[in-house]
């Protein structure tokens, strides 16, 4: 089911009733600056990523995986 733009109108009415304008006001606020964070993860992130990319893989320095045997250790 979809919501017609009348539907939508009449749940901003009752939101802005229940709660009163100063609070909501305050929760929009809120929501802002939670996206605006977001984005600068995201952002943040993305830069990251690409920095480690860029970056050239050094190889490991090789290992001795040789078994040792308990009776000579």
């Amino acid at each position: 089911m979809q919501m017609g733009p009348w539907q939508i109108l009449v749940i901003g009415i009752v939101v802005l009733i229940l709660f009163g304008r100063g609070k909501v006001s305050s929760l929009m606020g809120e929501v802002g600056k939670g996206i605006t964070a977001f984005k600068k993860g995201v952002k943040d992130g993305t830069a990251e990523v690409e920095a480690a990319a860029a970056e050239p893989e050094t190889p490991a320095a090789p290992r001795d995986v040789t078994p040792v045997d308990k009776d000579k250790a």
